[in-house]
């Protein structure tokens, strides 16, 4: 079992930058795939990043690529989304998930491959 709390969420403005932190519980954390999902108001859930359980291979979706950065620390069973020239389109609630190892890199982007899930927390932007 994985319990995963995510922190950092905010309200920032346009051009900002936020860090996002997903703090898993549990011994199996290096084993895990993680990624991160957004979800804004009246939209479904998005893939947002993903990163590999050993952190050597990352994904992003295209809006994010340039502005996101996806990292880990097995060490801390932490993963982190640092978030750069904010956007009001990157308004959501962004969620971390976990998952197995994945072998496939398709696997990363869907929603559902991802076993565990964080409770959500809520980034703003305003223009």
């Amino acid at each position: 079992q994985v319990q995963l709390v995510e922190s950092g969420g905010g309200l920032v403005q346009d051009g900002g930058s936020l860090r996002l932190s997903c703090a898993a519980s549990g011994r199996t954390f290096s084993t895990k795939s993680m990624g991160w999902f957004r979800q804004a108001p009246g939209k479904e859930r998005e893939f947002v990043a993903a990163i590999s359980w050993s952190g050597d291979t990352t994904y992003y979706t295209d809006s994010v690529k340039g502005r996101f950065t996806i990292s880990r620390d097995n060490g801390k069973n932490t993963v982190y989304l640092q978030m750069n020239r904010m956007k009001p389109e990157d308004t959501a609630v962004y969620y971390c998930a976990a998952g197995k190892i994945f072998y496939r890199s398709s696997t990363y982007y869907s929603p559902n491959q991802y076993d565990y899930w964080g409770q959500g927390t809520q980034v703003t932007v305003s223009s």
